[in-house]
């Protein structure tokens, strides 16, 4: 299995539109980051989780030639509104299979009515399959999908259990039963937005303590604001099992 962060930032994206912030300003490439996604490879097969403002952006810097699924949180725009530029896929392998909570695929029908419409239909426009998932195990392409229920303030968001790989943004709370679902795992990704708390997103201390109670050989920083600081000076506080994700970096599992 290979994952690629394709975005590790958060919802204004790093730098921020018109900010002098130190970070805003950094030459780093580390300190440049995208609206959160990664992608999955495994199989033979690509899962994307999550197709947000960049996506196209994403596409093109990691020269990713197929997309056999989307697998979305929720439905915040930093995490949903490229879907339209899916055509390329779309034009070359047909209706691209879309998995989501009802709620969030009620709020993709409404946002992008024309994707989801049957009469009538533009025919410049892209389509999806659609596959409503509920806090229960699913597949996609013969591969086992386990949601893990988080909450983002109060807002319901899914992370996903691949194998070995998890993947958990936006959240700020996990109830027992939901954290129990992430043991065993060899790398967890998990957000922390900054140092200081926040309402709806992990802290930096707040992931580290997560990370410690679920003791994953490998963990994966993500959803990073400025706030957080520079990368290359995070990085060298955090445990050694423990890494800041940056855009358009690899791993293998």
């Amino acid at each position: 299995m290979k994952v690629t962060f394709l975005g590790t930032g958060t919802s204004q994206g790093i730098p921020v539109i018109g900010s002098d912030h130190p970070v805003c300003r950094s030459e780093n490439p580390k300190d440049k980051r995208l609206r959160v996604s990664v992608l999955v490879e495994v199989d033979g097969s690509n899962i994307l989780i999550d197709c947000g403002p960049d996506f196209r952006q994403q596409m093109l810097s990691n020269k990713v030639q197929r997309i056999d699924a989307i697998l979305y949180t929720h439905e915040h725009s930093d995490h949903t509104i490229g879907l339209d530029d899916i055509r390329p896929y779309f034009f070359r392998q047909g209706d691209i299979p879309v998995y989501a909570h009802s709620r969030v695929m009620a709020s993709l029908q409404k946002r992008f009515e024309y994707i989801f419409s049957s009469e009538n239909k533009y025919p410049g426009a892209p389509s999806v399959q659609e596959h409503v998932i509920e806090n229960k195990p699913f597949t996609v392409k013969g591969i086992n999908v386990v949601p893990v229920d988080v909450m983002h303030n109060r807002v319901q968001v899914f992370g996903f259990r691949i194998r070995d790989f998890a993947y958990v943004t936006d959240a700020k709370t996990i109830e027992e039963e939901e954290a129990e679902k992430l043991k065993g795992v060899d790398v967890l990704v998990i957000n922390a937005l900054r140092k200081e708390p926040h309402h709806s997103h992990f802290n930096l201390e707040e992931a580290l303590q997560f990370i410690q109670k679920i003791g994953p050989d490998r963990a994966y920083l993500t959803h990073i604001s400025h706030h957080m600081g520079f990368h290359d000076k995070v990085q060298a506080q955090l445990p050694k099992n423990v890494f800041l994700a940056y855009d358009n970096l690899q791993i293998e599992i």
